[in-house]
């Protein structure tokens, strides 16, 4: 469809508005010279691609060598989905067993129809199998959505047309648009930039939403569209496939002359090009070849704790099995062996004069070995066939219900919750410990101006999270009325948040609105303001409607200088590759005056730097080093002689990173021509250097000019916790979960952070484990690397051993332990990170500071194999990804850091503070249903399997079978499975907001209580005593008298089917005892399974006798006319029921659980009586953390204070 001239002009207008704003150079963005020493790895081993465009030489051949660019991550195809599937399935050492006992079930040992006998195993293994497939057409259907995007692609004829990706071959040359992703990995040749560079965003590769430059060789820069790539030809040698995303080796020939390739000239697949309108790219890497896919990996398998102890249940229950084949072959071969003596036969029906080797006296021992493979299919019905079937349905379910949660949707970022795996649900109700990263999940990585330093002077009157937290901790005034305020607050939220521009909350009369030029620092204040208006890498894009300016910019806080300098008349609303223009509000004339700076150079911000300075000559000619960096930094660099008030500064930036605040160094000078030119000329040699110390000699041109600064002030931005933190952390407390936070920060930003979301509260002791101290720093300075290390992790030992001691000397107290990455380095060593866990997990909160992402991985490891507790970890960003998959659950936050951790996470929600819900409601109603399901499917099937053997042993353990051989093979599949399902479902005991109202219900999943052995145990005995109730009451019942109204007795037929109706009448009625809640399809699944028994008999029964044998017209001429039949039934059915109602009834009434309680509240409508509630919160455990604790110590802690330990 062509575009319409409208169309056309806005976006030639849209593009020179680009072309204007965007045209920035990082110093990281520069021209590489060739140098053959760096480029001699190329042809070697791993640098042999060799790619040629445009060659007409090249045949499909050559090129079939390389992979297409189509996809694929399903687990299997056409060819493979059947043995795949199956190998899967027979992996399982239960299907193991009946595939054996189907085989064995064609031969004569068998002791019922082989058909029947593989009829449930077909139909269970053909729904996994459709599952499977299910679950594989969703991924190849997205597959498909991918490989199916269209890109434009230069054909034989030297124009650019649509094709899907999947077509796109090595040596492609594409263009590619704005806000389209890479379809393969491509060297950038030109863009519409005149200096061919565009902006990518990586997000989809690193997490990172900031934008990367990229820049092609100067050499294909000027190729655009008109023709000039159909006669193009060059030959690219480059390394080969590989993982690493940040790296590249290569080099491109044209016309003869070779030059190198960098990472700098590498766009990857999937990531997006940005704020650029087009690029052209040439194909290197395809398909599975490209880097995005060479680091996708499986994640790794995790299986729930109680799955892993399913599979040990069921190795008991072989072993049963087992047993009790043995004893009924032992038993056979003893009577076979007494058939015939004296040539007389007692089991005469046998015939044991003239049989076969299965009843043949004079081969007893025979015969009894032979009997027992036959006891074993006979058995078999101990093992529960639809187990794990029915489990993987149920959880699927339970997941598509935690996805569907209303109380977890996240409006904002139209994010709901999402279960991306359903195999661990059960485990959201057992976790002992959380793990969590801060920034971004406790926080809302959305930075706030709030405060600023100027010439000595506080500005912002503001109060943080933190610092109300520290008003309570200290007991002023506003403790008092917290619970006033907070809900003031929260009533207010809503109309605040519509007025509030984002990045800025910052109010102080003496300097908004232009009042700042009454200030006796008015010079001051104005440099200030302008360097923020200057120094930074950020794109305005202005709304041609509104006229407003937004921007694009690589970090949170780097924006919210810029809205800080803007709403203090100082806007930044152009930028072109050499300037910088700001509207200025002139102290003079009161008015918005344009001011351009020529942009001369930028020194780009990184971790090791810690500081970012541009260089910039004003309208005036003035050349001006502006420059803003960690204090650590920053101080080290000023000119001590122009910079008075530099001691009363750094106490304002104690006093923000008191109150949780994130702190930059403010400072400029001017430079003469000389010394700029110097300078230009040795960063420019080390910025086009592609030698391997070329970022040494950068910093060291940078060293020449960034020094004598004169201060400034110091800027103060807030990253504001996340709504309904501290009330999820407390809930979370209260349910007993341990809390870890994991955080880059320094130690005091996040003791304040703990404080601010009851992490830490008043009268807590803090163990502090820190390498700070002046032993230690001496070493440092002496650089011996060996003594160092030594010192320190003697250091970290003793104080953590002296931490040990304390807690032991003070148990009544509660502890929090904060340690720094330093000695955390220390502390996860072999032999020291025991007694470091030993210590942590002896303490109510841990905070770990300056954790790297290894750091992070390392301790969370450590807390779940140390443990042998379930451990869950929540982050946002890439950095946690290791974190999210060492944990038994990892989950992910859609936050402002990219979809890296959702991607490699188990659960995704969108805030914080929805954990609450997916662990004290979903998770505590999932563990109790998979626990509840699990210990029924045995109850059943042991009720099943007993009333089989005490048959056998009345029938001289023969093999007979007393039902029919259908009715035993529908039994797990038809009549008793449903409800099972529908428990695992739906059931619960009790709602939503008692879960949340009472969190200590919780304890049960960690505690384990509902999938203790004693509880499995139990459920199985109980199976036993129903077995034995219905088997011996039914058949006293039936044997002194007539059956029928002829006076004939009831035979094994009517026997069988009498005593099959019991069992199914009694597990069924089991469950409805067991079940909380009933819902609709709870009592069609109970009641159905029943009537459906009852259906069987009369269908199958009306069939001829060569498939009904024994069924034949049983229901309808013998048991349905009979009243014995229906009073025994019944009977039996209730009594079976009985010792299970008087052990609940019993448990109850004098040795409640903590839902039991519950439930009886609720039950007589004292739901809301608040001395009951109390009465149920002291059979709990009491929490250490979280506003309820901070409540409960209030009174102990008012003669005490907050006292810190430093372990030393």
């Amino acid at each position: 469809m062509q575009p319409t001239m409208p169309e056309v002009e806005m976006s030639t207008r849209r593009r020179r508005t680009k072309i204007r704003l965007s045209k920035l150079y990082s110093f990281a963005c520069g021209r590489s010279s060739f140098d053959p020493v760096d480029q001699s790895q190329i042809g070697g081993p791993g640098f042999s691609r060799v790619i040629q465009t445009n060659n007409a030489s090249v045949s499909d051949p050559e090129l079939s060598f390389y992979p297409s660019n189509s996809i694929s991550t399903t687990k299997y195809n056409v060819v493979t989905f059947i043995p795949k599937s199956l190998f899967e399935q027979f992996r399982r050492v239960a299907n193991i067993y009946f595939l054996i006992s189907t085989c064995l079930a064609y031969t004569k040992l068998a002791p019922y129809d082989g058909d029947t006998a593989a009829f449930p195993l077909v139909a269970v293994i053909l729904a996994t199998m459709v599952k499977e497939a299910l679950e594989d057409f969703k991924r190849k259907q997205q597959d498909n959505e991918v490989n199916s995007r269209k890109v434009k692609v230069l054909n034989s004829e030297g124009n650019f047309e649509y094709t899907a990706w999947r077509n796109l071959r090595v040596g492609d040359m594409v263009r590619v648009e704005k806000d389209e992703y890479f379809p393969a990995d491509l060297i950038l040749l030109s863009s519409n930039y005149e200096d061919s560079i565009c902006y990518v965003e990586t997000m989809n590769l690193d997490g990172e939403t900031n934008l990367k430059l990229k820049q092609s060789l100067e050499t294909t820069s000027n190729f655009q569209e008109n023709g000039s790539f159909h006669d193009f030809e060059a030959t690219i040698r480059c390394e080969d496939p590989n993982a690493n995303l940040y790296t590249f080796v290569g080099g491109i020939e044209i016309g003869g002359q070779s030059q190198p390739l960098s990472p700098q000239q590498l766009l990857l697949r999937d990531s997006k090009l940005r704020n650029t309108d087009y690029i052209y790219g040439l194909v290197v890497f395809t398909g599975h070849d490209t880097k995005v896919m060479q680091n996708s990996m499986n994640p790794p398998s995790k299986r729930s704790k109680i799955e892993r102890k399913m599979d040990k249940i069921i190795y008991l229950l072989l072993c049963l099995l087992v047993l009790i084949s043995s004893i009924g072959s032992v038993f056979f071969g003893i009577w076979t062996k007494k058939d015939m003596e004296n040539g007389k036969m007692k089991r005469w029906y046998l015939r044991p004069d003239d049989t076969t080797i299965l009843y043949d006296p004079n081969k007893a021992g025979i015969a009894a070995i032979l009997h027992f493979l036959t006891a074993m299919m006979l058995y078999g019905y101990f093992i529960p066939i639809s187990l794990y079937i029915s489990i993987e349905i149920v959880k699927v379910l339970q997941a598509r219900f935690i996805n569907s949660d209303i109380e977890m949707y996240h409006e904002e970022s139209d994010r709901p919750a999402n279960a991306r795996t359903s195999n661990l649900n059960e485990e959201l109700g057992q976790v002992d410990t959380i793990l969590s990263d801060k920034t971004g999940t406790l926080t809302c990585n959305s930075m706030e101006f709030i405060k600023c330093s100027i010439a000595g002077i506080q500005y912002g009157t503001g109060s943080t999270e933190v610092e109300k937290a520290m008003a309570r901790r200290k007991g002023s005034p506003l403790l008092i009325h917290e619970i006033q305020e907070e809900e003031s607050e929260n009533t207010s939220m809503e109309t605040e948040a519509k007025n509030k521009i984002k990045g800025f909350n910052f109010s102080d009369e003496r300097i908004m609105g232009g009042n700042w030029i009454h200030e006796k620092n008015k010079d001051v204040i104005e440099n200030f303001f302008r360097l923020l208006g200057v120094c930074h890498t950020c794109i305005p894009e202005t709304d041609e409607i509104t006229g407003r300016v937004s921007y694009e910019a690589e970090s949170p806080d780097e924006a919210a200088f810029v809205v800080a300098a803007r709403e203090l008349g100082f806007e930044f609303f152009k930028r072109t590759q050499n300037s910088v223009s700001l509207h200025e509000f002139d102290p003079l004339s009161g008015q918005q005056n344009e001011r351009t700076y020529s942009l001369l150079n930028i020194l780009e911000f990184s971790s090791a730097r810690k500081r970012m300075s541009v260089i910039v000559r004003d309208e005036n000619g003035k050349l001006l080093l502006l420059s803003k960096g960690a204090d650590s930094v920053m101080f080290e660099r000023l000119d001590k002689e122009r910079s008075d008030y530099e001691e009363i500064t750094k106490e304002h930036i104690n006093t923000y990173a008191d109150a949780g605040l994130r702190t930059l160094v403010l400072a400029y000078r001017e430079i003469d021509e000389k010394e700029y030119m110097k300078f230009n000329t040795n960063f420019t040699t080390a910025k086009n250097s592609v030698s391997a110390d070329r970022d040494e000699k950068i910093e060291e041109a940078a060293e020449m000019i960034e020094k004598d600064l004169i201060l400034l002030g110091a800027t103060a931005v807030e990253d504001k916790l996340q709504q309904g933190v501290p009330e999820c952390i407390d809930k979370l407390a209260q349910a007993g979960i341990k809390i870890w936070v994991l955080t880059g920060d320094k130690m005091e930003t996040a003791i304040n952070i703990g404080y601010a979301c009851s992490l830490l509260r008043q009268g807590m002791k803090q163990i502090l484990i820190s390498l700070d101290l002046p032993e230690i720093i001496s070493l440092e300075k002496n650089g011996d690397k060996q003594a160092i290390a030594k010192a320190s992790k003697d250091t970290v030992a003793k104080q953590i051993n002296d931490g040990k001691r304390l807690i032991n000397a003070s148990r009544n107290e509660s502890f929090a332990l904060i340690i720094d990455g330093k000695s955390l380095t220390y502390a996860l060593e072999d032999d020291v990170k025991a007694s470091f866990l030993q210590l942590a997990i002896s303490c109510g909160s841990v905070i770990c500071c300056r954790s790297s992402p290894k750091q992070k991985a390392l301790v969370t490891r450590l807390v779940k194999t140390g443990t042998g507790k379930v451990t869950l970890a929540i982050g946002d960003g890439a950095n946690d990804v290791g974190m999210l998959q060492e944990a038994d659950i990892g989950v992910g936050i859609s936050g402002a850091e990219g979809m890296q951790a959702v991607m490699a996470s188990d659960v995704s929600i969108g805030q914080f503070r929805f954990l609450e819900r997916l662990l004290l409601v979903h998770g505590h109603w999932c563990y109790r249903r998979i626990a509840s399901m699990v210990c029924y499917f045995f109850y059943k099937n042991i009720v099943f399997g007993m009333t089989l053997f005490i048959y056998e042993a009345y029938a001289s353990y023969s093999g007979q079978a007393a039902y029919n051989d259908w009715a035993m093979s529908f039994y797990n599949v038809f009549f008793t499975s449903l409800p099972v399902i529908a428990l695992g479902v739906f059931d619960q005991d009790v709602s939503a907001r008692f879960c949340l109202k009472f969190p200590m219900l919780y304890q049960e999943g960690p505690r384990n209580d509902l999938f203790k052995w004693s509880r499995i145990i139990g459920w199985m005995i109980n199976g036993v005593i129903t077995s034995v109730i219905i088997f011996f009451l039914l058949s006293f019942s039936f044997h002194p008298q007539s059956f029928l109204h002829n006076g004939q007795p009831a035979d094994l037929a009517t026997l069988g089917a009498a005593m099959y109706t019991c069992v199914v009448c009694a597990v069924n009625s089991q469950m409805a005892l067991s079940i909380s809640y009933f819902t609709l399809i709870q009592h069609v699944f109970i009641w159905g399974g029943i009537a459906l028994w009852y259906l069987f008999l009369v269908v199958f029964g009306a069939l001829t006798p060569t498939y009904s044998s024994t069924y034949y017209m049983l229901f309808v001429q013998e048991l349905a006319p009979s009243p014995l039949y229906w009073i025994s039934t019944l009977c039996v059915a209730v009594a079976s029921l009985v010792p299970y109602f008087t052990y609940r009834s019993v448990q109850i009434r004098f040795y409640p659980k903590l839902h039991d309680m519950i439930q009886w509240m609720r039950y007589e409508g004292k739901a809301e009586d608040l001395e009951i509630g109390h009465v149920i919160r002291q059979v709990s455990v009491r929490a250490t953390v979280g506003v309820s604790a901070r409540y409960d110590a209030r009174n102990i802690i008012q003669q005490t204070g907050s006292r810190v330990h430093h372990v030393v």
